[in-house]
């Protein structure tokens, strides 16, 4: 796959809250994440420990109201989309979350994300 088609399949697949779908179709072995600095496991390594966080994750919620990808900006192996979830964590009020996320594609998997926001703590 292109980086734009791999960048068109994950605002697809993540625009239908399709999260899962898109982290076993898409990422690649070797995928490192990076949060802000600061937040806990800020960097992390490889697809079963990506994987464990995105589990994580989606472990802390108690339900996902909607999400809204944007159509992603391609740039040789890179591509960004901005997104907001509408989400309510377990033992918290329902909130608005917004970020950008950048991808590096290489061999037609995404070998890098890199995700910009305001932690709210």
């Amino acid at each position: 796959m292109t980086t734009q088609e791999v960048a068109d399949r994950l605002a697809e697949l993540c625009g239908q809250g399709q999260f899962d779908k898109a982290f076993e179709e898409l990422y690649s072995d070797d995928i490192i994440s990076k949060e802000p600095d600061g937040f806990p496991d800020a960097l992390v390594q490889g697809k079963e420990a990506v994987g464990l966080k995105q589990k994580q994750f989606n472990e802390s919620v108690e339900a996902f109201h909607g999400v809204v990808v944007s159509k992603p900006i391609v740039a040789e192996n890179f591509f960004s989309v901005s997104m907001k979830m509408d989400v309510t964590f377990k033992g918290a009020p329902r909130m608005d979350m917004e970020e950008i996320a950048v991808y590096n594609v290489k061999d037609g998997k995404i070998v890098r994300e890199d995700f910009f926001f305001t932690p709210q703590m």
